[in-house]
């Protein structure tokens, strides 16, 4: 007992020591491209939830609709200019349970296997359908009018399990939803560990509602999270969270079944939605340091934290407070070519950046542990 404390003491000193040493990032942005200075509008989460980790709008063009940590699904009333509940992701949710799931949002991780955590959104444009990812709940799907969801998928698809549902885009033409397992072994909750360990056990996955087919199309990715669908959808794009770059998969063409690098990125890639003015948002959760660049180079130092007696994501989250997390929003070619980079540099709000959906002339910027969205007015950075 006593060589397990001062192994965990001696480990917790190499950690801080080294993330004090090594908490400067590790790629400058300006080598990727021409930063602009943010000029946005707050827009808060109510009833004490944070987390808009993914947007959507209906096919009436209303919302933005988003996730947020409490398992409710909320939309924006333009009109009213407030957020108003649409559904629920967790059918486990009774009497009294909605009273359970709200409170202080230092409680909502606790209760995430309950209350649902809904990350990736999209509609299908077609019959008006909110597709939900998510973490705990799998791939979920909510009628025009909200309510509670229904699930598509169980927690296993050809006896893999999946414990981290995370992202999804539709394919408008024939409803297909693909959709990605982050991990067969680490829940969301414990994403840091995910990262740590290097885990290659995620996935991309396809649902065809008509005939209820779930097909597992990739195997082996690591940190499996936000996906996007090229315009023609002959390609799919797959981030790689823990290896900072996003994948191309084809679907159609000569090149069907091929699976190639996208593009390398300077930080940990989360959701990718397309512009409309071309190309894929790419919402960079924080930059990639020296620190974690460091520990990701020997994979033993990752594996050996992971399985010492800690809570490696509380530490991780309470140094990321006192340092900052440095998210970006990048606009990348159907190349791969960096396009536009949005980077906050003077305001000193220092957040992680998840998604990026842009409608009308306006970006909705959204962070997984924020207490606001962020709507970001291109019409006037362009003036």
């Amino acid at each position: 007992m006593r060589s397990q404390m001062h192994l965990t003491v001696a480990a917790m000193a190499v950690v801080v020591t080294a993330w004090l040493a090594y908490n400067r990032d590790v790629t400058d942005t300006s080598t990727f491209g021409v930063s602009d200075v943010w000029q946005y509008e707050m827009v808060p989460i109510e009833n004490g939830a944070v987390g808009p980790e993914s947007f959507a709008f209906d096919p009436h063009g209303e919302g933005p609709y988003t996730g947020v940590s409490d398992g409710r699904i909320i939309k924006w009333n333009c009109r009213e200019s407030r957020w108003v509940d649409f559904a629920v992701t967790s059918s486990h949710r009774g009497d009294g349970d909605d009273e359970e799931c709200g409170g202080p949002y230092k409680d909502h991780p606790k209760k995430e296997h309950i209350c649902g955590r809904p990350l990736g959104l999209s509609f299908n444009i077609a019959s008006g359908q909110l597709y939900v990812a998510d973490a705990y709940m799998g791939l979920v799907v909510i009628e025009p009018n909200g309510g509670t969801a229904r699930k598509i998928t169980s927690h296993a698809i050809e006896g893999e399990p999946l414990a981290f549902t995370n992202s999804l885009d539709i394919d408008q033409r024939n409803g297909a939803v693909y959709f990605t397992s982050s991990s067969s072994k680490y829940q969301r909750r414990n994403y840091v560990s995910l990262i740590l360990s290097g885990d290659k056990s995620g996935k991309l996955i396809k649902y065809e509602p008509k005939s209820e087919q779930v097909t597992i199309l990739l195997n082996n990715l690591t940190f499996a999270n936000g996906v996007a669908l090229s315009k023609d959808g002959n390609y799919i794009l797959i981030a790689e969270t823990t290896n900072c770059r996003i994948l191309r998969y084809w679907l159609q063409t000569s090149k069907a079944g091929t699976l190639e690098v996208f593009a390398n990125l300077p930080g940990f890639v989360d959701n990718i939605k397309q512009s409309p003015r071309g190309g894929f948002w790419v919402g960079i959760y924080s930059k990639r340091e020296k620190f974690i660049q460091w520990i990701l180079s020997y994979p033993w130092i990752g594996k050996g934290l992971v399985i010492l007696p800690l809570d490696i994501t509380k530490i991780y989250s309470y140094l990321a407070k006192l340092k900052g997390s440095s998210g970006l929003a990048i606009r990348l070619s159907e190349e791969g070519d960096v396009l536009e980079i949005v980077e906050d540099h003077r305001s000193g709000i220092r957040r992680s950046i998840s998604d990026i959906e842009e409608k009308d002339g306006v970006l909705w910027v959204g962070s997984v542990d924020a207490p606001f969205a962020l709507m970001y007015n291109t019409l006037v950075a362009q003036e």
